[in-house]
C-alpha cells in the first residue's frame, strides 16, 4: 500500500525586517522552536537553508517568511502546532506579523519519500486560495484523508 505524508506551507508577512529589534524575540526563539519540531513525534522534514531555518528564503517576497514541513499524519502536525511550546510563539504573532487577508497556510498529501519544492507549496496555496479546501489543498479546519491505494490505482493510466 502506498503511504502518504502530510505537507504543510505557512507564510507570514513581517511587520519589520527580520533583523529588526521588533522581531528580535521571534528570531531568538527560532532555533528552539525548530528543534522542537525536529524532535516531535511524526516530524519528517522541514525546508531550511544552511543557517538551519527558512528565514532567508524570499520566494514570497523579502517581507515574508515561509515554513514548509512534512509530517507522518495530520494529527502529529496538529499536536506540534497547537499542543506544544510552539503555541507560545503563535500567541505572540500579532507582535511580529501582519494579519493576512488571504489564506496563508495549506496542507496537502504527498507520497512518502517525496520532498515538496517551494514552487509546489506555492501552487497548493494558490489552489486553496482560488478553489477553497479540496482534496488537493486544504486546512486543519477542512481536512481530507490521505488518498487510498484503490483511489491511486483508479487514477493511474
Amino acid at each position: 500500500m502506498l503511504q502518504y505524508h502530510i505537507a504543510q506551507l505557512n507564510i507570514a508577512s513581517l511587520m519589520a525586517p527580520i533583523d529588526s529589534l521588533q522581531l528580535f524575540d521571534f528570531v531568538e526563539n527560532l532555533n528552539r522552536i525548530n528543534s522542537l519540531a525536529d524532535q516531535s513525534p511524526g516530524f519528517i522534514w522541514r525546508l531550511q537553508t544552511e543557517d538551519g531555518d527558512a528565514t532567508g528564503i524570499d520566494y514570497f517576497g523579502s517581507d515574508h517568511i515561509v515554513n514548509v514541513s512534512l509530517w507522518d499524519s495530520i494529527e502529529a502536525l496538529h499536536h506540534y502546532v497547537y499542543r506544544s511550546a510552539h503555541v507560545e510563539i503563535m500567541r505572540r504573532k500579532k507582535e511580529w506579523f501582519h494579519k493576512m487577508a488571504e489564506s496563508h497556510m495549506v496542507l496537502w498529501w504527498v507520497p512518502a519519500g517525496h520532498i515538496p519544492s517551494i514552487e509546489e507549496a506555492a501552487a497548493k496555496l494558490n489552489t486553496l486560495r482560488t478553489s477553497g479546501p479540496t482534496k488537493e489543498a486544504f486546512t486543519f479546519r477542512k481536512a481530507f484523508p490521505a488518498p487510498s491505494e484503490s483511489f491511486q490505482r483508479s487514477g493511474e493510466t
